[in-house]
């Protein structure tokens, strides 16, 4: 297996970091400044930063060849290496428009929504104008079995009626967030449980539509993007606003989480490295009992660990994301599971010993590492827990060898 990155991505690679290096590095501080002027607008630093991002060509990296006409049209390959450098920096991905929700959103879009829907949301989105959200979790079902979603859409005349609560829903916070996709049942009587539900285009305007509270993960709020609660009393929208046809709500999920949990998993390989090159420079410089910290076998031991993790982590994404491009993401659904399970628990490990090395100042808001370690820490739950990637990758292994 060949691992090698291409003249393309070596360019972009060189860009990318020298971008992170004279923006975003030192506007870190400058970002949560403006935020606290106003928790859910996009800091003015963010806006700015964009104009520069896409006027460099650092822009949609995400999206694959065939959109080329939107980016730089990169394969899930090419793209790991830049994904895990925006990594480093938890709204590093925003500059570069390739943030989540809006990236699984613009390829669910791109893939399944009509002509007219894609005029409508899709290019905004593609130009960075608007924000998304992405509407699934519940709070009173078990969503990790996305069939067991309970919100309701009703066809009434030439409209869908739609009543549901969800909450959790990443973006739907902050004011420029315009649309969201939301995931509900159409035909909760049928017996095939994978085409009861449908998902459904709803303006974040729309009558009907409750925003009732940002959701903090570990007690972050995550401004300006947040984790809205939100529900959906007699919403009604057109038809045409269903995304791919009655019924295909679990097909859409099932390929939009797809390439959105590797990119969770690239970022995640970004942070840990991240963390252990501050581990490396803390140790070297802090003084303890007379001596700097690296002296201390522990400490050592530590970061060699930690290095170790980082490394086999990275692989396996690169692993994951070359079978992806071969075969697609239903035939790589062995090691897009594995990578999901293995990289935020590999962060964490690697985010908490920082945080041990650092002391008291890897639990407050002078270093990103509390911060990351909550970001981390959810993505075990996020695009589906630890215990159904296991389950679905025992399964798939078993099968393989049935007599």
């Amino acid at each position: 297996m060949h691992f090698e990155y291409t003249d393309k991505v070596k360019k972009l690679r060189s860009q990318l970091s020298d971008f992170m290096d004279e923006y975003i590095y030192p506007n870190e501080a400058t970002f949560h400044q403006q935020i606290e002027n106003n928790r859910w607008q996009t800091p003015a630093i963010m806006n700015e930063l964009k104009i520069i991002a896409k006027a460099q060509g650092l822009w949609n990296l995400f999206l694959p060849p065939i959109y080329a006409d939107y980016s730089p049209g990169l394969s899930n390959l090419e793209y790991a290496p830049l994904a895990e450098l925006m990594g480093r920096v938890h709204w590093a991905p925003e500059v570069f428009n390739c943030s989540a929700p809006d990236t699984g959103n613009m390829e669910v879009l791109a893939r399944y929504a009509t002509a007219d829907q894609q005029k409508q949301w899709l290019e905004p989105l593609l130009s960075g104008d608007i924000r998304s959200a992405f509407a699934m979790t519940e709070p009173n079902t078990a969503s990790s079995d996305a069939t067991n979603i309970e919100t309701s859409i009703v066809r009434d005349g030439d409209e869908y009626v739609i009543n549901g609560h969800k909450f959790y829903i990443s973006g739907a916070c902050r004011k420029t967030c315009e649309i969201m996709i939301v995931m509900g049942k159409t035909d909760a009587n049928n017996p095939n449980r994978h085409i009861q539900q449908s998902m459904v285009l709803i303006p974040m305007n729309q009558p009907g539509v409750t925003v009732i509270r940002p959701m903090t993960v570990m007690g972050y709020d995550d401004a300006p993007e947040g984790h809205a609660e939100i529900t959906f009393k007699n919403v009604r929208v057109p038809l045409s606003n269903i995304i791919g046809g009655e019924g295909r709500g679990f097909e859409i999920a099932q390929g939009r989480l797809g390439p959105g949990r590797i990119h969770h998993c690239m970022r995640s390989v970004g942070a840990a490295q991240r963390a252990v090159e501050m581990m490396c420079r803390r140790a070297n410089t802090r003084v303890v009992f007379g001596r700097p910290l690296i002296k201390n076998q522990s400490v050592r031991e530590d970061i060699a660990r930690s290095v170790c993790q980082i490394e086999q982590a990275r692989l396996l994404t690169l692993k994951a994301a070359e079978k992806m491009d071969t075969v697609g993401n239903k035939e790589a659904q062995d090691l897009i599971s594995m990578i999901k399970i293995v990289a935020p628990s590999m962060a964490l490990d690697v985010i908490d010993r920082a945080i041990q090395i650092y002391g008291a100042a890897g639990v407050g808001q002078d270093t990103f590492l509390a911060h990351m370690y909550a970001g981390q820490r959810s993505l075990r739950l996020a695009d589906g827990p630890d215990q159904v990637h296991m389950m679905q990758l025992g399964r798939l292994l078993g099968r393989r060898y049935e007599d």
